[in-house]
């Protein structure tokens, strides 16, 4: 077994969902006592990649920040997006040039900052005739206006034009531009449909969601953040100049009050729910939820591009090379109205993704190609728009101060433009709280990211070179996700043996361990779902033996800790 950590007591006490958030019932009391005389000058509500982003780029700073999450970080919409790091083509037609602009600058200053779990991605167009825009988008309002005869088709010269204004909006010195790719004998072309024989071709880039998450985490508190998972907001109020917040430990139920300078509700789909219910604030803001649902199913083609298919309803979707032997199929965009309902794949849309892509590939895909579907929920603004993939991607910010203690709400945004989003967010939350730092994100790696954008062949030779036992492939898993701070979870290791139980799927005792003790993990799926993706490949019998050993290690730090 992996020797200990020498921060134990730090370790165990986040183990037992004691660090912070609260305390055993035997310690609640005195820890209510202690917490209530700590005022910290940021409370964040919310472990998504909106909240940590901001407690990571407050931190640095030089702020006091406490974070709650209720359940897993990353556990809801921040772990179920289609994986991009992009500009949004589509949002072209909706005018939202700003919008795109900055997610396109962004793209390659988080290659830089992440170069372990975002790459870039070449994406396939294929064009046809009969490609159409969304009926309300203001594009099509005004080509229906001065070209009626088009009736609602996108005519190639405007696609090509749309890709023109993506490859210099935002500038760009890693990724190339747009080509137009004959798909008649090409790898890319011989998935499809004989009727494709032309596609445009253009660069976007992937990310590991969840992971960016569980890394802006773990860099927070690296600089100081308190990270507080399994942390549930029972109430918020202002008391003077002051938040008091009390939270509750969901494992033990143990109750903490917390003061701080200034609140910051980044509850994702919970945003409007935190305002009525545990804010009780009369804000007018309101919150529009949109159902984004995905397909996995086997490899569909054998090349690393994704597709961008363009419906006849004039909706988009994208079919994505994923962990390396599935294809990723997605989105759809439905209202949700209920965030305390898990967003689930209805079969409807499941039919709805296959079918779409069924106008495109060769080879017609059924249910049983399926063998995963996620489903997740975007917190967009209600901006009154009249459909789900209407409303806007942009994020809003909105200052409240009635009644005392400065309250920032975060509506919307997206995983692309999270960075941009905390450094908003600081501008508005440093106006009332002044930090003795400035603005630092751009262009500090995230951990494990200290590396080059094309250094990635480079550290899986150096890891297979030191550690023989290793495969190309479990190298190059490693490396996707830890970068550089593979080599601590491997640190010491001789053969396979030393890294501890093997659970399965190349998953180790030693990873699993780092995991716990680094990044928040305190469950099967945690690991397997949210800090991976090795669901896919661990039977069973494989999760319920690593969620048995996860247990028995939580039993024993907290028999340490008494």
């Amino acid at each position: 077994m992996p020797k200990a950590n020498t921060n134990e007591k730090k370790f165990v006490a986040f183990l037992l969902g004691l660090r912070d958030s609260g305390e055993s019932s035997k310690l609640g009391e005195e820890a209510m006592s202690e917490r209530s005389a700590q005022t910290t000058d940021l409370f964040i509500i919310g472990g998504g990649i909106n909240g940590c982003g901001i407690a990571r780029d407050a931190a640095g700073r030089g702020l006091s920040v406490a974070l709650a999450e209720m359940n897993d970080i990353a556990s809801a919409t921040s772990s179920s997006s289609t994986k991009l790091f992009h500009g949004g083509l589509r949002y072209l037609e909706y005018f939202e040039f700003r919008l795109v602009r900055e997610a396109l600058v962004e793209r390659e200053v988080l290659l830089r900052a992440m170069p372990h779990i975002a790459w870039p991605m070449r994406f396939v167009l294929p064009y046809h005739k009969d490609m159409r825009f969304e009926s309300d988008t203001p594009t099509s309002r005004l080509l229906s206006l001065a070209m009626p005869w088009m009736k609602g088709r996108r005519p190639a010269w405007l696609i090509r034009l749309g890709l023109f204004l993506y490859d210099t909006l935002g500038g760009r010195q890693i990724l190339p531009g747009t080509r137009t790719l004959d798909l008649r004998d090409t790898p890319e072309g011989a998935a499809l449909k004989l009727h494709f024989a032309k596609a445009y071709e253009y660069s976007d880039c992937w990310v590991e969601d969840s992971r960016l998450v569980a890394l802006n985490a773990r860099d927070a508190e690296i600089r100081g953040a308190r990270i507080m998972t399994r942390s549930k907001v029972l109430s918020a109020q202002r008391e003077g100049d002051l938040w008091r917040v009390e939270t509750q430990n969901t494992e033990t139920s143990a109750k903490t009050v917390h003061y701080a300078r200034m609140l910051v509700n980044a509850g994702g789909p919970w945003v409007g729910d935190i305002i009525q219910t545990k804010l009780r604030s009369n804000s007018q803001d309101g919150v529009r939820l949109v159902r984004g649902s995905h397909i996995v199913t086997r490899k569909l083609f054998d090349h690393g591009k994704c597709y961008f298919f363009q419906g006849t309803d004039g909706r988009i979707i994208f079919a994505i090379p994923y962990e390396t032997d599935f294809t990723l199929i997605g989105t759809t965009d439905a209202e949700h109205d209920d965030p305390s309902v898990k967003p689930e794949c209805t079969p409807e849309e499941r039919d709805y993704l296959l079918n779409f892509a069924n106008q495109y590939f060769a080879e017609d895909l059924s249910a049983e190609d399926v063998v995963w579907t996620y489903s997740g929920v975007r917190p967009l603004y209600d901006d009154g728009a009249s459909s789900a993939t209407a409303a806007t991607r942009d994020y809003t910010l909105k200052v409240d101060k009635a009644g005392g203690a400065p309250l920032l709400n975060i509506f919307g945004g997206k995983i692309t433009t999270y960075r941009r989003l905390a450094e908003a967010a600081m501008d508005k939350i440093t106006a009332e709280v002044p930090a003795s730092k400035g603005a630092w994100t751009a262009g500090v790696a995230l951990p494990g990211g200290d590396f080059p954008v094309d250094g990635v062949a480079a550290l899986v030779a150096e890891l297979r070179d030191t550690y023989p036992f290793l495969t190309e492939a479990w190298a190059l898993r490693l490396v996707r996700a830890y970068g550089t701070d593979a080599r601590h979870i491997l640190a010491g290791a001789g053969a396979v043996p030393d890294l501890g139980q093997d659970f399965g799927a190349t998953l180790s005792e030693a990873e699993v361990t780092w995991l716990m003790e680094h990044e928040f993990a305190r469950t099967a799926e945690d690991v397997i779902w949210r800090r991976s993706k090795l669901g896919l490949r661990l039977s069973a019998d494989q999760v319920a033996t690593l969620e048995a050993w996860m247990a028995e290690q939580r039993a024993q730090m907290r028999a340490a800790a008494e």
